[in-house]
């Protein structure tokens, strides 16, 4: 899975439905997006319904630009996009070729922004494997829910899948704080965040989202559970959602075996050079 992020807006949703509802969808980069993410879903529309089909070429940037009416850097952005996507290939002397009319391999998106945590629960699938309520005593994992020992948090497990991958992309944990543990709906709202779903049964509100990644090796458990090999590489990424109070309100754990995951981040410059 490649997610392409603004700094401080990579954020995570926690679909949980039944395997058999999930079903091939549209690669959507849609949603209050810049200009440029608005021309990458016209080509993306437009390969998908065999305007350019795999093998041909799209129109080069100065045809683009001159079709859409916007500026060359525009034009080149929204094509990153599609080479991102593995979508199509840039080739000197030829020009870019059309490669697939959906995303390929492991699971891939585009992210800008947050609210494209919602468009995240539609191109995904968490099945949900286990529900429980537990009593957390694990000095690290207190320190990671920044709990008291003895609280009584609502842990969900499950596999996220993807269309475009037959085996899981990631294992997944999430832990809910006390407070809320009482939240209905999860299985019953496929396309609604689990942080959303707190916030609008609870009243409460997120103000700000931690991430963490690190490299880790499979345990025998977890590569048994997503189809992969005891010990690979895996990226082990941590989402801590932060209410007014600074309390943690929901927290997500999710182990990606190497070959199905890459993260790519987008870095705004917020000062002026002399």
């Amino acid at each position: 899975m490649t997610i392409l992020a603004t700094h401080d807006e990579a954020q995570q949703a926690d679909p949980f439905v039944n395997p058999s509802s999930c079903v091939q969808k549209m690669v959507n980069v849609l949603g209050q997006q810049p200009r440029y993410m608005q021309l990458a879903q016209t080509l993306i529309n437009e390969i998908q319904s065999g305007r350019f089909p795999v093998g041909s070429t799209i129109p080069t940037e100065f045809e683009l630009c001159e079709q859409f009416g916007a500026s060359r850097s525009t034009v080149r952005e929204a094509v990153k996009q599609l080479v991102q996507l593995g979508m199509v290939v840039r080739q000197a002397g030829v020009g870019t070729t059309v490669k697939a009319v959906s995303a390929e391999g492991s699971y891939r998106q585009v992210m800008q922004e947050l609210s494209d945590l919602h468009r995240y629960t539609a191109d995904t699938v968490l099945q949900l494997l286990k529900k429980e309520t537990v009593e957390v005593s694990d000095a690290s994992l207190c320190a990671m829910l920044q709990a008291k020992p003895g609280e009584t948090w609502l842990r969900l497990e499950g596999v996220r899948r993807s269309p475009e991958s037959v085996d899981p992309i990631c294992h997944t944990e999430v832990y809910i704080q006390p407070a809320f543990r009482s939240l209905t709906g999860i299985e019953d709202q496929p396309h609604t965040p689990i942080f959303t779903m707190i916030e609008r049964q609870f009243g409460e509100q997120i103000t700000q989202v931690q991430q963490e990644i690190k490299a880790v090796a499979l345990t025998a458990d977890i590569a048994r559970i997503v189809n992969a090999k005891a010990r690979s590489p895996a990226l082990w990424l941590l989402r801590r959602y932060i209410n007014r109070r600074g309390e943690v309100v929901e927290a997500s754990i999710s182990i990606h075996p190497a070959e199905r995951f890459s993260y790519s981040e987008t870095f705004q410059r917020g000062w002026t050079g002399t």
